[in-house]
């Protein structure tokens, strides 16, 4: 196996008895969580000598995660061995994953390019909690979240697009039955807005409420609404994470009878 092959097979989530590759899953993982815990730990008063540790492993981490963003574009030509070097390496480049990889590593090498003001580029460092999503290449757990989102995209959509419409409308309904009695609250459309989604939600910060009669009547049909509103996404994943786990369990009996294939059930040695 030549080294390219084998830092392929290594980068890649760890298979069944892959020991090295497994190490190295959890030191990505590891510098991943601690990245997006310093970005809370940065937000309480720590001693200087904290600041210049974390900033130091911070450091190490963003050359480390830069290192596999390369690594993972060179042998991308293994992960599409359909596909050429040019274009196998410019197909992940515009994946899902790879640019989250890039996103995270960017907040490092934008001050030595751009003449930005600091202050600026430290907010812009908020962007490393997109780190965690790394995560997703390294946990079953999340990888089959992301499948059961990516096949229930379209419906999601469907279901989202018709909650905007349902928050438009009723923003514009409670603007016009209650901007006269509450100019201030009800000042635009968007005063609306947040007071539709606090209602759709049924969270009710209360902040922002009606007092007229046609503004409670619509908060209370538009209440109503809402809770099967926001049932009807949680359904769908409901739905899609139980034929996830079915398809899953069926493969793995198939795969169980392929092996059980290669062995004699008399004497169960391998054939």
């Amino acid at each position: 196996m030549n080294i390219k092959k084998y830092i392929y097979n290594v980068i890649q989530p760890a298979e069944k008895g892959s020991i090295i590759s497994k190490i190295f899953d959890l030191f990505i993982m590891a510098f991943i969580l601690f990245s997006v815990a310093s970005v809370f730990i940065m937000t309480f008063p720590v001693s200087a000598k904290t600041i210049r540790l974390m900033s130091r492993i911070e450091e190490w981490s963003l050359i480390i995660f830069s290192v596999e963003y390369l690594l993972r574009i060179w042998t991308a030509d293994y992960l599409f061995p359909n596909d050429g070097k040019i274009k196998s390496r410019l197909k992940y480049m515009v994946s899902g994953m790879a640019l989250i990889d890039l996103i995270a590593i960017l907040p490092f090498f934008l001050p030595m390019f751009l003449p930005v003001n600091l202050v600026g580029i430290r907010a812009f460092r908020l962007i490393r909690l997109l780190r965690i999503f790394k995560l997703h290449r390294y946990t079953a757990a999340l990888a089959s979240i992301g499948e059961v989102f990516k096949k229930k995209s379209q419906e999601i959509l469907v279901s989202i697009f018709f909650v905007s419409i349902l928050l438009v409308i009723s923003s514009l309904l409670i603007y016009y039955a209650e901007h006269d009695a509450q100019p201030k609250q009800f000042s635009n459309a968007f005063s609306g807005l947040w007071w539709a989604v606090a209602t759709l939600t049924t969270v009710g910060y209360g902040d922002i409420y009606p007092v007229t009669v046609l503004g409670r009547i619509l908060g209370t049909v538009i209440a109503l609404m809402g809770i099967g509103m926001v049932a009807v996404p949680t359904g769908i994943l409901s739905a899609g994470f139980v034929e996830y786990l079915e398809q899953k369990q069926s493969d793995t009996k198939e795969t169980d009878k392929e092996e059980e294939k290669k062995y004699c059930p008399h004497c169960g040695k391998k054939l």
